[in-house]
C-alpha cells in the first residue's frame, strides 16, 4: 500500500475512487489487519487504497474527525463518499462490508 507523502498528494487523490487507511507503526490493532489487506485490495481494485501515517498527518486527522486508528475513509470525486472510523479493532468482514456500502 502506497504511503501518504504530501497534503497536496492527498488533494489530488481524493479526486479519485480512493481509501485512506488512517493508522500508525506502534498501533497493535493496525498491525492485526495487515495480513489481510492485500486481499481486500485485490477484491475492492477500483479503490487506490492509500496508508495515512495518523502521528505524521495529525492535523489532517483532526480535520476529518479520525480519532481512532485503524480508520478509513473514502473519497469518490473529490467528495467523501464514506468512513469506517472507530477506536475499535475491525475484521476484514467489517472492512469488507464498509467497502461493499460504497456502492
Amino acid at each position: 500500500m502506497e504511503k501518504l507523502q504530501s497534503l497536496e498528494q492527498f488533494n489530488q487523490l481524493k479526486e479519485d475512487k480512493v481509501v485512506f487507511m488512517f493508522s500508525a507503526d506502534w498501533c497493535p490493532d493496525c498491525r492485526v489487519i495487515e495480513p489481510v489487506l492485500p486481499e481486500i485490495m485485490e477484491k475492492f481494485s477500483e479503490y487506490t487504497f492509500i496508508y495515512v501515517d495518523r502521528d505524521e498527518y495529525i492535523d489532517l486527522c483532526a480535520e476529518l474527525s479520525v480519532f481512532g486508528i485503524p480508520s478509513f475513509v473514502a473519497f469518490k470525486n473529490g467528495e467523501e463518499a464514506g468512513r469506517f472510523v472507530s477506536k475499535d479493532r475491525k475484521t476484514q468482514e467489517e472492512i469488507e462490508g464498509f467497502l461493499v456500502s460504497l456502492g
